[in-house]
C-alpha cells in the first residue's frame, strides 16, 4: 500500500520511475515521516507572506531576505542549506528544484554594492555542499544535474593598480548563465561570464574559464570542448555498433 502510493506520487514527477525491489515499507515510512517534518517547517513562511507549494524545509536551513526569494512547487531545501536574497532581483527556485544539505546560495553579503540575481530553473537538482554566488547574475536552466561542491563565481577582483590594496580597487561583474539539461560533475567551478549551452557534460573537478557551446562534453583545467554530443540518428553506424556491442 505504502509502495503504491509512493510510486504513484514519483511517477508524476517522472513516468519512468521504478522502485527498487529491496525499498520496503518501513524504509518507506520513515523518509514519509522525515518529509512530514520538513513539510510542516515551511510552515513559518506563511509569517512573511510567502506560501510554501509543498515545500520541503531541512534542519538548520537558514534565510535571509525571505521577502525577495520565489518559490515553486515541491521544493525541497535539505539540512542546514544557507540562502541569501541580498539582491536587485529575487533569488528564484523553479518546480522540483532540491537544493542539497550545506550548500550555500548567496546573491552578495556587501550592502555597499549589493548583487543581482540567481534564477534556478524547474527540476534541477543540486548536490551537496555547493557555493552560488549571485553577485553578476547566476542563472542555471531547467533539468540540470548537478553534483557535488559545485562553485559558481559570477564576480571578479579588480587588481590593476599596484598602489591600492586590492579589497579597495572593486569589482566588476559579468554573469554567469547555464544552458538546459547539462550534467555538472562533482567538484567544478565556474567563474565569471562564462555561458555554457544546453545539453553540455561538464567531467568532475573542471575549472570552466570560457564560454562553451551547447552539446559539447567539457573537462580539464582549464576547461575545453573534449568532443561534442551528436542525436543518436546522426552518429556513424560503427560508433552505434560498438554502444550496443
Amino acid at each position: 500500500m505504502i509502495k503504491g502510493l509512493f510510486l504513484k506520487i514519483l511517477k508524476k514527477k517522472n513516468p519512468d520511475f521504478r522502485l527498487d525491489e529491496a525499498v520496503t515499507d518501513r524504509i518507506l515510512l520513515s523518509l514519509s515521516l522525515q518529509k512530514i517534518s520538513n513539510l510542516l517547517r515551511s510552515l513559518h513562511l506563511l509569517a512573511y507572506g510567502k506560501i510554501p507549494r509543498w515545500m520541503f524545509i531541512g534542519k538548520g536551513v537558514h534565510l535571509f531576505n525571505i521577502a525577495n526569494m520565489r518559490f515553486g512547487r515541491f521544493v525541497q531545501l535539505e539540512d542546514n542549506v544557507c540562502l541569501n536574497a541580498l539582491g536587485k532581483e529575487a533569488l528564484e527556485l523553479g518546480d522540483n528544484v532540491k537544493i542539497g544539505a550545506y550548500s550555500r546560495l548567496i546573491i552578495s553579503t556587501s550592502f555597499n554594492d549589493i548583487g543581482a540575481y540567481i534564477r534556478i530553473g524547474d527540476n534541477v537538482g543540486l548536490g551537496e555542499f555547493a557555493y552560488l554566488g549571485g553577485a553578476g547574475g547566476l542563472e542555471i536552466g531547467a533539468d540540470c544535474i548537478i553534483g557535488q561542491y559545485l562553485s559558481c563565481h559570477p564576480e571578479n577582483h579588480n587588481f590593476g593598480d599596484s598602489s591600492k590594496l586590492i579589497r579597495h580597487q572593486g569589482v566588476n561583474r559579468k554573469g554567469i548563465k547555464i544552458g538546459r539539461n547539462c550534467w555538472i560533475g562533482a567538484k567544478v567551478t565556474i567563474l565569471d561570464g562564462v555561458r555554457v549551452g544546453d545539453n553540455c557534460v561538464i567531467a568532475a573537478g573542471a575549472v570552466v574559464t570560457k564560454s562553451m557551446p551547447a552539446n559539447s562534453v567539457i573537462g580539464g583545467v582549464p576547461a575545453k570542448v573534449l568532443k561534442k554530443i551528436e542525436p543518436e540518428q546522426q552518429k556513424p553506424k560503427k560508433e552505434k555498433e560498438l554502444v550496443h556491442a
